[in-house]
């Protein structure tokens, strides 16, 4: 069947910003990306990559920022979930990771279960006050690393333990303008299922975020290709095409889809 439409947006009101500004690129280094983007991502921006298991999020996210890091642009991943050190050993497998990034602190890992414990945030949800209490921690682990490019992954299993979607909107707001205020670029992975109809899970997020990078498997004749398609972007005039990808030794690679090309199935 025809690979179907992605949902509609809800958007919030852009940043305002002069009409004389010229927005500043933060070059994500993957190949390909920068360019449907019009030479990369608005620098401050916060981008939510959605998608579901097996699309390529976190390797996307891992190589935005490892491409950082060469740049000399400190970049920091945390993780909710995984590991660090699992993360990292995954990651070496790569051609185009570097473990002296990570050696000389260029490239940063933290578990948020660790931040989670030295704060006492136990419980199984996460009040107003102790949001609070979270956002301004990974504020000043930004601010006092330097910070230039951050991950969050998952902002969907963060979100868990949050009650209202108000609070994930309020959240995320924050998030967004506090990274943008240290000059940092930051993607914020979140996990959809292919039939969801939306980009995260509580829908409220999409409305709050600059950008939406969304990726999909797709089958095709028995096999499953990568897709992967900028749904917004505020501030760029980007590619709105769907591209196949692939998740090579030396990175993240794409091709464009065919046009009138047709999905057995949407997985």
């Amino acid at each position: 069947m025809e690979t179907p439409a992605p949902p509609a947006v809800e958007t919030a009101p852009p940043r305002r910003e002069d009409a004389t500004t010229v927005l500043q690129r933060c070059i994500t280094g993957i190949e390909g990306l920068d360019n449907i983007l019009g030479g990369g991502i608005p620098r401050g921006s916060t981008v939510l990559v959605a998608g579901s298991v097996g699309t390529g999020k976190t390797t996307l996210s891992l190589e935005f920022l490892l491409r950082g890091a060469e740049r000399g642009e400190r970049s920091l991943f945390l993780s909710v979930t995984e590991a660090s050190d699992k993360l990292v050993q995954n990651l070496s497998t790569f051609e185009f990771f570097r473990a002296d990034l990570v050696v000389d602190g260029s490239l940063v890992f933290v578990d948020l279960p660790v931040i989670y414990e030295k704060l006492g945030l136990l419980g199984e949800e996460l009040s107003s006050e102790e949001l609070d209490i979270l956002l301004r921690t990974i504020r000043d682990l930004v601010r006092s690393l330097g910070v230039k490019r951050f991950v969050l992954d998952s902002l969907t299993s963060l979100c868990y333990r949050i009650r209202t979607d108000e609070q994930i909107r309020e959240f995320v707001l924050r998030l967004g303008e506090e990274m943008n205020a240290c000059g940092c670029t930051s993607m914020l992975v979140s996990e959809i299922t292919p039939t969801q109809g939306r980009y995260s899970t509580r829908g409220v997020e999409e409305a709050i975020v600059d950008g939406i990078i969304l990726l999909w498997n797709a089958r095709r004749r028995g096999d499953i290709h990568r897709v992967l398609q900028i749904v917004k972007m505020r501030g760029s005039a980007h590619s709105h095409a769907q591209y196949v990808i692939e998740l090579t030794p030396i990175g993240l690679l794409m091709t464009p889809h065919l046009k009138g090309a047709r999905a057995d199935e949407e997985g």
